[in-house]
């Protein structure tokens, strides 16, 4: 080990949990081989039909272990006001006695697995190394498929010491001691008591968002829970978009849209499903990455009608963790394609039928995919410098309020929808329908810093700049006063995309509206779809006692975040309050 720095914090690591062995990670088909065959072995891992999904694996996590502890995780700020309103908060000293201690002697008996990790391409100035150690074979293999791992990382790092730790232990499974601590001044994270992946595999959720925002903010540039995706027209141009959305809001499958055959020449390029690093670049522009080399994505609801991409995707060399198992020994879940076989055997290892009262697969059941194996993956998904982005869209689900689809006035405006945009809950998720949450940018679960300062940030970052993107909102799930959505979503939702990149291109002249610039007469392409000119009128309508109620709501949430939330941000509401008012 040429580099000093790393080597005396594995010491470090290695005298504190006590393993058996270290073992240094390569990266290498033969070291993967070896680490599978382990796993197979003591039954980690149970392999899969190699007819029909080749190199493909079922994990089955702990019952108790099979989502990310969202109560658990904490941001371990010097200062208390640091983390905001919206973040879990612990002091790094009673981080270091409550959480440090339980390493002690964590890894007896298991192996410690040093990975090394780049986050983004090889060569990219954009990138960023981390080091995990853990003692789970699960995360090593996860982490080879999730991003660039090995003698790379290494070779990039060189002797430096700008790298971000990581350091994991399964310890005992109690969610009683499952934590996980991140420590933003230290670029260091703590992860103990979970197999699971967004708590596990820390080049995810934990480095690529909730450190590099934190580091982006230092540094000048944007690290954002964001899909990157790339709009060929039939000419050839390619317009670049990043998205933001909650959780169960398409977020996946806008990444990897297929067009429908009444879109003919219209090409979808999939850059990134889940998060992406932007800078500025010497253009003025903003160029993103996608910092990851996999897809860890939600299987359930995955079908050749909802994502035909992402089915192809995860048919080889792809790890299952929680999904239900056929007598064929495939995969399957809710959603899935044809008929609901007549038995099979369950997340949890057992035996199920039609009949049963619990599902099949885990609701959080997942897949993890080399994102090289999508047939629509970009041309530029490993170009250094990223792809130009042209447009930003915010977006969430809200059956009765937002219209289909509106652009900001500007770019602190832009900075506004993303502050204030939230998705109303299903009752598949919660029980209730409709309660509204705040989510801003996505970005409340995964900013590892006060969000009024994040906000601030975003808008500093882009005053001035004229090349920056347009900023747009979207819902794709607005209903009518039967219930039933008013836009047919999934492929169709490329005749938005082509408003949006006629937009950015100058060829569409849009409309102003109190809420912002909606399409012109004509300019939204819905020709051959059942979306009758009523219906189209209902997508676009601005209620004015939803929306007085809506501003209000979003006052108290912007409030929330007290003398750190920035004075335009809350004027921008009070404009919005004024113009449904009048």
């Amino acid at each position: 080990m040429k580099n000093r720095n790393l080597s005396a914090w594995v010491d470090e690591v290695a005298q504190q949990t006590r393993p058996d062995r270290v073992v240094f990670c390569d990266g290498s088909e033969e070291e993967n081989r070896t680490l599978i065959q382990g796993m197979l072995g003591d039954g980690t891992l149970i392999a899969l039909n190699g007819e029909r999904y080749p190199n493909c694996y079922l994990h089955r996590s702990d019952p108790t272990d099979v989502a990310r502890t969202e109560h658990l995780t904490f941001i371990c700020s010097r200062d208390k006001e640091d983390a905001g309103p919206t973040n879990n908060w612990m002091s790094p000293d009673e981080a270091t006695r409550k959480v440090g201690r339980l390493f002690d002697g964590a890894m007896k008996g298991r192996t410690m697995y040093v990975v090394p990790y780049l986050m983004g391409p090889v060569g990219s100035p954009s990138a960023k190394v981390g080091v995990e150690i853990t003692d789970s074979p699960y995360v090593v293999a996860s982490m080879r498929i999730m991003t660039r791992m090995g003698k790379v990382a290494l070779d990039a790092l060189g002797g430096s010491d700008d790298y971000c730790r990581g350091l994991h232990s399964l310890g005992d499974l109690s969610p009683e001691r499952r934590f996980v601590c991140h420590f933003p001044a230290e670029r260091l994270i703590w992860s103990i008591g979970s197999g699971y992946g967004g708590n596990a595999l820390l080049g995810k959720k934990c480095f690529a968002l909730r450190i590099a925002s934190t580091m982006a903010r230092d540094e000048g540039w944007f690290a954002e829970h964001m899909l990157i995706l790339g709009l060929e027209d039939p000419e050839g141009r390619v317009t670049y978009v990043c998205a933001a959305f909650p959780s169960a809001c398409g977020k996946t499958n806008l990444a990897m849209l297929v067009p429908p055959a009444s879109q003919k020449g219209w090409k979808v390029w999939t850059v990134g499903d889940d998060i992406a690093w932007l800078r500025i670049g010497p253009d003025g522009r903003l160029w993103a990455i996608n910092p990851e080399a996999g897809f860890f994505g939600v299987a359930p609801g995955t079908s050749s009608r909802t994502n035909p991409n992402a089915l192809a995707t995860l048919s080889r060399s792809s790890i299952f963790t929680n999904v239900a198992l056929t007598p064929e020994g495939t995969p399957w879940w809710e959603g899935f394609d044809g008929p609901v076989p007549p038995a099979l055997t369950d997340w949890r290892g057992n035996r199920w039928t039609p009949d049963s009262k619990e599902p099949a697969a885990h609701p959080n059941s997942r897949f993890t995919s080399p994102a090289r194996q999508c047939p629509s993956i970009s041309p530029e998904f490993d170009a250094p410098g990223g792809v130009p982005i042209s447009a930003i869209i915010f977006g969430g689900r809200r059956a009765r309020l937002a219209p289909l689809v509106y652009e900001a006035r500007d770019w602190t405006h832009g900075v506004y929808l993303g502050a204030t945009m939230a998705s109303e809950t299903t009752a598949a998720a919660t029980g209730k329908v409709g309660v509204v949450r705040r989510d801003p940018m996505a970005m409340r679960p995964f900013c590892g810093y006060n969000m009024g300062d994040y906000f601030r940030h975003w808008i500093e970052l882009g005053a001035n700049r004229p090349a920056f993107p347009k900023i747009f909102h979207v819902n794709w799930f607005r209903q009518g006063e039967s219930g039933k959505f008013l836009w047919p979503g999934f492929g169709e939702n490329l005749r938005v995309l082509r408003w949006i990149a006629a937009r950015v291109r100058g060829a569409a002249e849009g409309r102003e509206t109190p809420l912002g610039i909606m399409p012109a007469d004509g300019e939204l392409d819905t020709s051959g779809l059942d979306v009758n000119d009523e219906a189209l009128r209902e997508l676009f309508a601005i209620d004015r006692e939803p929306w007085l109620e809506e501003a209000r709501d979003r006052a108290a949430f912007l409030e929330s975040f007290g003398a750190r939330m920035p004075e335009a941000l809350l004027r921008l509401n009070q404009d919005l309050a004024a113009r449904m008012r009048a």
